[in-house]
C-alpha cells in the first residue's frame, strides 16, 4: 500500500469518528436529575430487606458445618507461623467465631470487626500488650527484675511503644500465642494504607497470629509483596459459605435510602452500651448541655472538663481526652469553632434522636 493511501485511509478514520461524535450529540439529552429520585427512609428500607424470606438455610448451614473438619488443621497452620486468610463468597463471620469458640480455646482471642466504619486500633494494641503481658508472667523462669523493668501503663505509650513490646515480649512455649480474628481486614474502618501498616507489623510479632476475612474484589491491592509473605505469611484458604452479610451491612449506609433518626438511635445506642459507664456519663453532660442551649455552637471543652471532674467523672484532662478521641471516632462527638474562633464540642445528632438516646441511657 503507498504512503498516500495510508495517510488518507487514516484520516477516513478519524473524520468518521468525529461525525459519529456530532450524531451522537444532536440527539436530545435527558433531563433527568439524581434529585430527582424518590428517596426511601432508611429504617422502612431496612425493615423490608429484613422480610426478605432467605433461601437455602440448610445448605449453607451445612456448608458452613462441612469447614469443621479443617479446623485442626488450621489449628497447626497457626502454630507454624503462618496467618489464615479466607476467602470466597458469602460471610464467613459465623464460620470465624466458630473457629474460635470451639478451637481456640486454649488461646487468647482478640476479635476486630472490621465491617465498622471505624476502629480504635490503639485500643486493640493496649489488649494486645496486656495480654502478652500475662503470658510473661505466667512464665517461670521469668525474673522479677525483668517484670519489673517491662511494668508500666500501656494507656500512656504510643502505638509503636505497643508494638515494639509484642515484638520483645517473648514466652518461652512456641505454642502460646494470642489470636486476632479480624471479620473483614479489608472493611472501611481498616483499609486505609496506615491503618493496614500497623496490622501487618502486628502479625509479624513472633507471639501475635491473625485469622482474617476479605470480601472486597481489590482487597489483595492493600498489600505489598512483603506485607503479604512475610509481615502477614498468609495461608489462604477458599471457603465460601453463600451466608448473607446481615451483621456486616447493618452499619453501611444503603442505596437509595435516606437516614432517619430512629436508626441514628440505634446504632448511637449500640455504640455507646459497649462504652464504660463513666464515659456514658461524660456523654450525658455533652448531651444534657446540647439539648439545654439550642442554639449554641457546643460546648467549650474546658467547660466539659470543668463539669466532670466536679462530677467525679474524670480525673485528670488526658482521661477526658481518651474518653473524647473514642466518641470521636466512632463519629458520636464532633469539634466546630464558634464565633469566638473557640473550639466547642457538639453531637452530630437531631435533638429529637438525642433525646431517645438519653431516654435509653438511663434505663
Amino acid at each position: 500500500m503507498e504512503p498516500n493511501e495510508i495517510e488518507e485511509e487514516e484520516f477516513g478514520f478519524s473524520r468518521n469518528y468525529f461525525l459519529s461524535k456530532e450524531i451522537g450529540n444532536s440527539g436530545k439529552k435527558s433531563a433527568h436529575k439524581l434529585s430527582d429520585i424518590d428517596l426511601v427512609d432508611e429504617q422502612e428500607l431496612r425493615d423490608a430487606v429484613a422480610k426478605i424470606e432467605q433461601k437455602h438455610e440448610k445448605e449453607i448451614d451445612d456448608l458452613i458445618k462441612s469447614y469443621k473438619c479443617l479446623y485442626q488443621e488450621w489449628v497447626l497452620e497457626l502454630r507454624c507461623g503462618f496467618g489464615l486468610l479466607m476467602y470466597g463468597f458469602g460471610s464467613k463471620r459465623t464460620l470465624l467465631e466458630d473457629f474460635a469458640s470451639s478451637a481456640l480455646t486454649e488461646y487468647s482471642v482478640i476479635v476486630i470487626n472490621g465491617y465498622l466504619q471505624s476502629i480504635n486500633l490503639k485500643q486493640v494494641l493496649i489488649t494486645l500488650a496486656e495480654l502478652m503481658w500475662d503470658l510473661v508472667k505466667t512464665q517461670t523462669n521469668t525474673s522479677s527484675g525483668t517484670l519489673r523493668k517491662h511494668q508500666q501503663p500501656f494507656t500512656t505509650q504510643s502505638m509503636d511503644d505497643l508494638i515494639a513490646f509484642l515484638n520483645t515480649s517473648h514466652v518461652e512455649d512456641d505454642d502460646s500465642f494470642v489470636c486476632v480474628v479480624v471479620h473483614n481486614i479489608d472493611g472501611p474502618g481498616l483499609r486505609d494504607p496506615e491503618t493496614q501498616q500497623y496490622l501487618s507489623r502486628i502479625a509479624a510479632c513472633p507471639n501475635i497470629r491473625i485469622v482474617a476475612s476479605i470480601d472486597h474484589v481489590n482487597a489483595l491491592l492493600l498489600w505489598d509483596k512483603k506485607m503479604v509473605h512475610t509481615q502477614f505469611n498468609w495461608y489462604w484458604h477458599h471457603v465460601p459459605t453463600f451466608a448473607p452479610y446481615k451483621v456486616e451491612t447493618t452499619f453501611m449506609p444503603l442505596i437509595l435510602a435516606q437516614g432517619s433518626s430512629s436508626q441514628s438511635v440505634k446504632t448511637a445506642s449500640i455504640v455507646l452500651q459497649s462504652l464504660t459507664p463513666n464515659a456514658q456519663s461524660v456523654f450525658k453532660v455533652l448531651a444534657e448541655h446540647q439539648l439545654a442551649h439550642p442554639d449554641e455552637e457546643g460546648m467549650p471543652t474546658n467547660n466539659l472538663y470543668a463539669i466532670c471532674r466536679e462530677r467525679f467523672l474524670v480525673s485528670s484532662q488526658v482521661t477526658l481526652n481518651s474518653h473524647l478521641t473514642e466518641f470521636k471516632d466512632h463519629e458520636l462527638v464532633k469539634t466546630r469553632r464558634d464565633s469566638d474562633g473557640q473550639d466547642c464540642l457538639y453531637i452530630p445528632i437531631p435533638n429529637e434522636a438525642l433525646q431517645k438516646i438519653m431516654q435509653e441511657l438511663s434505663q
